[in-house]
Parts: C-alpha cells; structure tokens; sequence
C-alpha cells in the first residue's frame, strides 16, 4: 500500500542517480528519524546504517551539540559571504582548525558547499596555478577509469565512469583517464604489488604521451568509494607520488570520503605517506549534517595563486556560518572522543577481523578493509574471481535488497558490496552488522542458486 510521503515524493520529487519510472513503481524507502548508527522508515524498522548515510556520518546520528552550535550560530548570524574581502569567526577559526589538522605542505583552504563543487574549483584552481607561472597550456588533469569525483560538469569528467559520461556531454576537454588499481577485478594472475606498480607506471607513459607542457595535474582518491571501495595495492600510490615529482605535476587527492578518520588517519594521505597538493573534502567534515565542502591548498600552491591577482571563483555559501559551526562541532567530537585513533587502534581492527573472515563463504571472492571502509567480491568461482554470466549488477542487487530486509544498510556496487559504518559503531554493532551481511550472503547465494547465477 502506498503511503502519502511515498505519494508525493512519487508525483514531484526527481531523484539523484535513479531509475524514476523503475521507483515509482515499487514506492521510494520513507526514512524518518535516525539515532547513533541506526535510521528508523516510516514503519518503525530499525536499519543499522553500515553506509554512514552516504559515507558521510561519521559521528553517528542525534549528536545534540552540533544541532546546538548551529542553532546558536543561526540566532547570532545565520547568513553572509566570504566576497567583498569579508569573514567572520566561524571561517576564520575553521580554516585554522583545518590547517592545524591536515598534512604539514598544507596551510590553507578554500570553502564549497559540496565534494562535487570542491572538484570544480580544484579543476580551476589547478589552471589558473599554471596559467599564473606563463604555462596556460598545462591544462590537462589525468584521472582514473571508475574513480568517483561527484556529479557536476567538471566533477563528472574529472569521473571515469562511462555511464555518466554518456549524458550531457562529458567529459569536458583536456581530462584524460588512465586504469584504476583495481587488482581483484583486472589483475588476473599478476602479484598484486606488480600489479600496482604497473597502473601507476600508466600515468607516467600517458604524461610522456601527451606531453609534459600540457599535462597539469592527476588526480586520484586514496581509496575509489563509489567505484566499489577499490583499494590499491601498497606499492601504487608511492610510485604516483615517484612520477608526479619527477615531472612536477600537481597531484591532487580527493579525500571527499577518506578524509575525516575513516582510514584510522585524518586523511588517507597521511595513511599512504604521499604529500597532495591540492585535497578536496566534504562529507565527513560536517558529519553529513549540513552540506559542506572544502579544498586544502599547499603552500606550493597557495604562494603562486595568492600573488596573481584575483581568483575569479566562488560560492555564495562559500564558509556558510551555519555549516562552519557543525564541522566545528564535529572536529571537537572526533578529538575529544579519539574517534580516529579508535578506528586505528580499536573498532577499526575488530572490524577488519571480523569483515575479512566473510571471505570464506562461498559466495566472496574477496573482503577487504581499511579503517571503517570495506568491501565484499562476489563472485561463483571464488578460487578463479569469475564474474557471473548475467548482467554486472545482477546479483548485487539483490544483495543489496536481502541486505535491507535484513536490517543493514549496505551498498552495492557492481557485484561489489561496500560498507563504511558511522565511526562511533560499538562492538556489538560490529557484530550485529556481520551477523546480518552473513545472513545477507547466504539469502543472496540461494537465490542466485535458484535462478541459476551460480552454474
């Protein structure tokens, strides 16, 4: 039966990355309240959250005292610009925080409203730092097949997923994509650290190929999140570090994910020791509670831009007050409860143990962890990484729906099922969300037997 909110979201609300007609039909998930690691539908269902929203909430749901600094700073001033040479304490105090926290070549930071608009500005940031030094041509930024870098024009080129790029045009000129270090679905029998070494020697032969003169930037996210938590193998993001030094171009890490201790570092450059120039963040910083985004500046790059006159960019809810006072309250959460050194140190290798060990169901081809970020191959023939006969997506989604029945938000990519719980997750929920994606596993595998996915 449909209920009114599922009604009207039906008759006038679009909604991003969906199927319209598909979801109309079937009646959009009503979610109406939510409480440290578990949301609540419109029925009373108790979901545990294992996506942290959408990678975002860090610190959990129903944290009253960033409800409480935003509404006082709503009373006090709960609107201006950072134009017309013009600040206020909650940007001032925020870009020093910032500053304080993120690798030591980094010392300052420019506000967005979003990851996706952090990547615009980084794609005109970039161009303006070498148009500045009389190089206007350098204006090719490579990136990744299957990264993720959001959904606007810039965003989406800078992206390397085909379906995106199939609509509106894109990519936009002068973005090119290299492979991903995906070693679980493209290595075949090559050692993963081989492997590894192998794709990010694929940057340096594109550089050599398009020309040093014209290629400014590459960009890449420590760990791919929406391309199905991709994590490289250990000897890829220090060779990219070998290359963009040599050829002295800017590398940028998109962090919009990884930053924010999801990794058990701050930053997930600091848990791969490279030194971006240029890192663009968001969900994390305000815990998902207002939208907010940001670019850390290296001092490299800052010293070039801050003496060439004026940068012709912006958002008028550039160091919105509002969203300034919640990532301020969440920064003081994650300090004053050590919630990055827990996830290093704690829950993180718990987790880690407990995720890993999915792998010997029949229906996992592969678990892997880093920090609270992880992901689940399936696959009919573990021992060969087979993929199924059907449709890629096939059998994910239904996992994804046996998962949700079950009481777990968790993700699905491809045939890949992702999670990256709330930083705040306690050990029985750790073993309430494993006890659910096992019983998630062993509904998908029968039905995919049952349908014959599995010959």
């Amino acid at each position: 039966m449909t209920t009114v909110y599922q009604a009207q979201d039906a008759a006038h609300h679009v909604h991003p990355f969906t199927d319209t007609a598909q979801l109309n039909q079937k009646g959009s998930r009503v979610i109406t309240r939510a409480e440290g690691v578990y949301i609540y539908d419109e029925a009373g269902h108790k979901i545990l959250d294992g996506m942290a929203g959408l990678w975002c909430v860090g610190v959990g749901y129903g944290r009253d005292e960033i409800v409480d600094a935003v509404a006082a700073q709503m009373r006090e001033l709960p609107y201006y610009n950072a134009f017309f040479q013009t600040t206020h304490p909650p940007a001032a105090i925020l870009a020093e925080r910032l500053a304080r926290l993120a690798p030591q070549q980094m010392n300052h930071v420019f506000f967005t409203g979003s990851g996706s608009d952090a990547n615009d500005t980084v794609v005109r940031m970039v161009r303006h730092y070498w148009a500045s030094q009389g190089q206007p041509d350098k204006q090719v930024i490579i990136s990744r097949k299957n990264a993720y870098h959001g959904s606007t024009m810039a965003g989406a080129s800078l992206g390397g997923m085909g379906a995106m790029h199939g609509q509106g045009g894109l990519p936009i000129p002068n973005i090119v994509h290299i492979n991903q270090p995906y070693w679980y679905g493209e290595g075949g029998t090559q050692d993963p650290n081989e492997f590894g070494l192998a794709r990010a020697r694929e940057l340096e032969t594109k550089i050599l190929e398009l020309g040093v003169e014209k290629v400014a930037a590459f960009i890449g996210e420590p760990i791919q999140g929406a391309g199905g938590v991709v994590i490289p193998p250990a000897s890829y993001w220090s060779e990219i570090q070998r290359i963009c030094d040599k050829y002295q171009i800017l590398l940028i890490a998109d962090e919009v994910i990884t930053g924010f201790g999801r990794t058990g570092e701050w930053f997930a450059s600091q848990y791969y020791g490279i030194k971006p120039d240029l890192m663009p963040l968001a969900k994390g910083l305000t815990s998902g509670y207002l939208p907010m985004g940001a670019v850390l500046i290296s001092d490299r790059v800052f010293d070039v831009i801050a003496n060439h006159g004026e940068f012709y960019h912006g958002y008028t809810y550039s160091a919105h007050p509002a969203a300034c006072a919640a990532a301020l309250s969440v920064l003081d959460i994650l300090e004053r409860e050590q919630l990055v050194t827990r996830v290093k140190n704690d829950i993180g290798p718990y987790m880690q143990e407990r995720w890993l060990k999915l792998a010997e169901h029949p229906l996992v081809g592969q678990a892997r962890m880093v920090g609270l970020i992880g992901g689940l191959e399936l696959s009919p023939n573990k021992a060969q990484r087979e993929p199924f006969k059907v449709e890629r997506g096939t059998v994910g989604l239904i996992g994804r729906e046996n998962s949700f029945a079950n009481g777990l938000v968790m993700r699905h990519v491809g045939d890949t099922m992702i999670i990256s719980p709330p930083l705040t997750i306690s050990y029985r929920e750790v073993d309430e969300l494993i006890n659910k994606a096992q019983k998630t596993l062993d509904d998908t595998y029968q039905k995919a037997a049952t349908l014959g996915y599995l010959d």
